[in-house]
């Protein structure tokens, strides 16, 4: 008997025993869709003094947008470029145009529209997603999102990172939980069609396995559409690169991270996407931790320790929002 067939997870036709994104991409448009990197050329408050300077401490300078195109080439032509990249390791024809670097509501809501009507009008687009902070969400770029999510589908992938404000400022976040819950509930509420994603960073400076599985249950009362969790890579040329040269940061090892991702999801809702488990690094920049480089593996025990401790998504969900 394999796996699969006694997993008591619903939303899996696998041995998974989360809610891969694969699974519900499959099952919401009846095939695989490709997700298409682009760099739109915005910045972020917390780079360009708005409520900080420098960014996050872990941010490279593309803003996580590192496997995109560069942001000196149009939308269609990051599109056309990457797709083709992407044609030899993805056969299909739905793709999602994934505004990926910095923030992507910063920017004129006139400015936000060239560029979004410009992406979901392209060949095999199935639905955009735009990543942003929760405090760059006001009330006509909700109502814009709101209109648009009328004729595409539309997820809107907010950055939060932890809970702990502390921490948060000590990242050089440039927002309070408390900020994002409020931009999170605006947008909740203004554009209620609208797919709603979360990050979360384990591994961040001075965060105890404690204080990530507070951030995992705080998110799940949020109930939010999709959550991604990213570990978090020392890249060259950041600060974090500094304190991690220096001694003064450790990175996560291997088999603590996968026992804290096994823990969080059994703290998420079930019927949440689970749109990441791992961070990304690009190979030629990436300092620490090296163990993050082999992603495959990495998702295959976390894998193996879900089954072998009889653990799934959502098992803990209920005693974690009492």
């Amino acid at each position: 008997m394999k796996q699969r067939d006694i997993n008591p997870y619903p939303y899996s036709d696998s041995n998974k025993r989360y809610l891969t994104y694969d699974y519900y991409m499959k099952k919401k448009y009846g095939g695989k869709c490709a997700k298409i990197p682009l760099d739109a050329g915005f910045t972020c408050p917390n780079i360009d003094g708005r409520c900080g300077t420098g960014g996050c401490i872990y941010c490279s300078g593309r803003g996580s947008g590192d496997f995109a195109e560069s942001p000196a080439l149009s939308i269609s032509e990051q599109y056309r470029l990457t797709r083709e990249k992407l044609s030899s390791k993805w056969s299909t024809e739905r793709c999602i145009a994934y505004f990926q670097a910095h923030t992507n509501t910063y920017a004129p809501l006139e400015v936000l529209k060239s560029k979004f009507e410009g992406a979901i009008s392209l060949p095999g687009v199935v639905g955009i997603s735009i990543a942003t902070r929760a405090d760059c969400l006001d009330d006509g770029v909700i109502a814009y999102i709101n209109e648009l999510s009328e004729r595409i589908d539309v997820t809107v992938e907010l950055g939060l990172q932890t809970v702990n404000d502390d921490v948060a400022n000590f990242i050089n976040r440039g927002h309070t939980y408390e900020i994002f819950r409020d931009g999170y509930n605006r947008l909740r509420r203004g554009a209620p069609r609208v797919e709603i994603c979360i990050h979360l960073i384990f591994g961040l400076p001075d965060e105890t396995k404690e204080m990530m599985l507070h951030s995992t249950a705080e998110v799940a009362k949020l109930h939010p559409n999709a959550v991604k969790i990213h570990l978090m890579h020392v890249i060259e040329g950041t600060k974090l690169a500094e304190l991690y040269k220096s001694g003064a940061y450790t990175p996560m090892e291997r088999q603590d991270y996968i026992d804290t991702v096994c823990e969080a999801l059994t703290l998420l809702p079930e019927d949440t996407v689970i749109g990441r488990l791992t961070g990304d690094g690009m190979a030629s920049s990436l300092l620490a931790p090296l163990w993050s480089a082999k992603k495959v593996t990495v998702l295959n025990d976390i894998d193996k320790k879900m089954f072998e401790n009889d653990l799934w998504q959502g098992k803990m969900f209920q005693k974690s929002i009492n």
